[in-house]
């Protein structure tokens, strides 16, 4: 029997440091502080500025990082998985950029796309490599430039979304008292209508019409999105506590994605805990889609400890959501 179990071992973040706060935003679109404090909680979020600067160069600063904070040699890890809806372009892999930029040479790797629940898509792809027990050095990134596909005409998006990226370093235990535990991931290809992007793809490639048309840019419905992320986030993350039997005393922290603050009280009222337990940095980054849930753990790391119960929830474009329970690694400190 197999008893070797997936767990995080390190953990690294990277963010640009342009800060686009409120204010400024306020000057390139109907809005203003209040207004966007009162219905997302973003003070400020992180651009990434340079002439041919994207989403790999982001992803493979969080990995240098997490390698040289894990004493990991590029040429030990195994497989690299990079979780984006911005790649560097359609091809090659992005994923495959980031690893010849940080030198990682005896690996394979590939993008996964799963809107804003990428990250934990990706967590859970990764830990079935190294639970095979083939993989012993798993790195699992999440990167994105949002702001290349914000229009920063459109006072509904705009606010939303920065730029940034989060690497776990991810590897194998037999040891019972930590590792991912458990986990649940859903889609429902509905939502599509809701959040996409209109052109660019195969269905309407891009041409002179849809560039004039300002189709290459988020397109969301706020109010349908805002319910189903509401009810889907807190229904598995509020699973995950009963089938694990986990009360809110027990539950140490909740890692919300980073959407909307509304949104996360929603869900936290659900599962019962307290805003103590819950990761925010929304007001400091926005929503950085798949690396939110890296960040999180990247800025909390100093205060979390070996056995910490951790839930893990999601929910994004596609539309995809999911919980993932994990029992953490190591002392932060």
């Amino acid at each position: 029997m197999n008893n070797i179990k997936a767990t995080i071992t390190g953990v690294a973040g990277y963010v640009p440091e342009y800060r686009l706060t409120n204010d400024e935003l306020a000057q390139m679109v109907d809005t203003s502080d209040e207004w966007i404090m009162t219905r997302i909680g973003i003070k400020e979020r992180r651009i990434l500025k340079g002439e041919g600067k994207g989403t790999s160069d982001m992803g493979a600063e969080a990995v240098k990082s997490l390698l040289e904070k894990t004493n990991t040699k590029p040429e030990e890890v195994d497989v690299l998985i990079n979780c984006t809806v911005t790649p560097d372009m359609q091809f090659p892999a992005t994923a495959n950029i980031i690893s010849d930029k940080v030198g990682i040479k005896n690996a394979f790797s590939f993008d996964l796309n799963a809107g804003c629940s990428g990250f934990l898509y990706g967590l859970e792809t990764i830990s079935k490599f190294v639970e095979s027990g083939k993989y012993k050095k798993a790195v699992l990134v999440g990167a994105d430039k949002m702001s290349s596909i914000v229009d920063y005409q459109d006072r509904a998006t705009s606010p939303i979304f920065g730029d940034g990226a989060g690497a776990i370093l991810v590897e194998p235990t037999t040891d019972e008292s930590i590792g991912i535990m458990d986990s649940k991931l859903q889609s429902d290809g509905v939502g599509r209508i809701h959040l996409h992007q209109k052109a660019g793809g195969s269905v309407k490639p891009a041409s002179h019409e849809t560039v004039d048309a300002r189709e290459h840019y988020i397109y969301q419905e706020g109010q349908p999105v805002f319910k189903w992320a509401v009810s889907k986030m807190a229904d598995v993350s509020v699973e995950m506590m009963e089938r694990n039997n986990i009360t809110p005393d027990d539950l140490t922290w909740l890692v919300p994605h980073q959407a909307n603050n509304r949104i996360i009280e929603a869900t936290a009222k659900r599962m019962g805990i307290k805003k103590e337990q819950v990761m925010i940095n929304i007001q400091k980054f926005g929503n950085t889609t798949a690396a939110t849930l890296p960040l999180c753990l990247w800025e909390w790391e100093p205060q979390l400890k070996k056995g910490d119960n951790i839930i893990l929830a999601t929910f994004g474009a596609g539309f995809t959501w999911g919980s993932m329970y994990i029992k953490w690694g190591y002392d932060g400190k």
